[in-house]
């Protein structure tokens, strides 16, 4: 049987994590010098309340090769004899590495994924491979899997703060907020661009539908919301989607302590991808 696991920063939802019994490990979140684990003792509601009275200190760091170990015990102990371990990129995080630590002290091999990847198109490598075992693929054919579409995952999304995304280095140059506009981004190689500029949610949420739906037909999507601020655009872009001819799933997931401490409060988005 085939075990799966992740990272906190996958912002995996916890209906697909429980209905493919997915083991997360945290990530470490650093507010004003203090850590704590993503969504063990720091959830979404808590982080970004810290951004109430002004913008706190953050960063991340990846989890322990222990925490891993720990992991793929617990899946060794609910009878898994493989486990395929699905993570953020290892350009982006060391956690990556922490687990194929973690996987020399495990019992039962590990299958390593480096996505190449960070956020919800690492949950979208894992959620396609899950299937593909369900349907009978095998540890390696299911990492084939995770692996391709990891990388072909598109993203669109609304920041509530330039200046975080542009202190992350991300930022393409060039990109400054207008009085009364909204830019409309996505993450391409590595850099953050704009695809679109609008003056209310609903045309912000236009400029994503369409940005999503150029991508074809037969498409999962997940829309993130940061906090409940992003709450209007988070809902209007989800109208445009769920009754899509093209869309086959929507998801909707929190953008986590792990990746708002990038992005910052007011962000809304989603990923998408094309299911096999």
């Amino acid at each position: 049987m085939i075990g799966f696991c992740t990272d906190s920063n996958a912002q995996l939802p916890d209906a697909l994590a429980e209905r493919f019994g997915v083991e997360i490990v945290p990530l470490t979140v650093t507010v004003d010098g203090v850590d704590y684990t993503e969504n063990v003792d720091l959830d979404a509601d808590a982080f970004y309340a810290r951004f109430a009275d002004g913008k706190p200190q953050v960063a991340t760091a990846a989890p322990s090769p222990g925490a891993f170990a720990q992991a793929y015990q617990r899946l060794a102990d609910r009878g898994c004899t493989e486990i395929l371990s699905v993570h953020i990129g290892s350009e982006i995080s060391g956690t990556c590495n922490s687990a194929r630590l973690g996987g020399q002290m495990s019992l039962v091999p590990v299958r390593l994924v480096d996505t190449g990847e960070a956020s919800f198109a690492i949950a979208c490598a894992l959620w396609e491979a899950a299937e593909a075992v369900d349907k009978g693929a095998d540890l390696e054919e299911a990492a084939a899997v995770a692996e391709n579409t990891g990388g072909r995952c598109g993203n669109v999304f609304v920041v509530g703060a330039l200046d975080i995304a542009r202190a992350g280095g991300r930022l393409a140059s060039g990109v400054e907020a207008e009085a009364d506009a909204i830019p409309v981004l996505s993450m391409v190689a590595g850099s953050i661009v704009p695809v679109g500029s609008a003056r209310t949610h609903d045309e912000a949420a236009d400029a994503m539908a369409a940005h999503i739906m150029a991508f074809g037909t037969n498409l999962r999507v997940g829309i993130g919301i940061a906090d409940h601020g992003a709450e209007p655009l988070w809902r209007a872009l989800e109208s445009r989607l769920v009754d899509a001819p093209s869309i086959l799933d929507v998801v909707r997931y929190r953008i986590g302590p792990s990746v708002g401490a990038h992005t910052g409060p007011g962000t809304a988005g989603a990923v998408f991808y094309k299911a096999n």
